[in-house]
């Protein structure tokens, strides 16, 4: 919880940074708290879809709670990011985790 409240801190100086917002969203995973991770990453990514570990992250999260329709589509978008920044390592775990999900 500590560390929650770290980030929270550094979020208010620092309301836009992406990285802040992503490893809160990591850190409310970790507590169980797959809402308050999810909003969080779909904030980040509205803002600013080319901060592309956190689609893995997100579709994952999606996964585990059964949402696979919507992890395909997140997979998907993040595939489609990751073509068009040339992230080619971030494209291939996208890539790996769509197939084992879909095929």
């Amino acid at each position: 919880m500590e560390r929650i409240e770290k980030l929270k801190e550094f979020l208010q100086v620092s309301p836009e940074d992406s990285f802040i917002k992503h490893a809160l969203a990591l850190e409310y995973i970790n507590l169980g708290d797959d809402k308050t991770a999810r909003d969080l990453f779909e904030e980040l990514l509205n803002r600013e879809p080319g901060y592309t570990g956190s689609y893995y992250h997100l579709a994952k999260l999606l996964e585990r709670i059964g949402q696979m329709k919507d992890a395909i589509e997140v997979y998907e978008k993040g595939m489609k990011e990751t073509k068009r920044t040339g992230d080619n390592h971030a494209y291939n775990e996208l890539r790996a985790a769509y197939e084992e999900l879909t095929f």
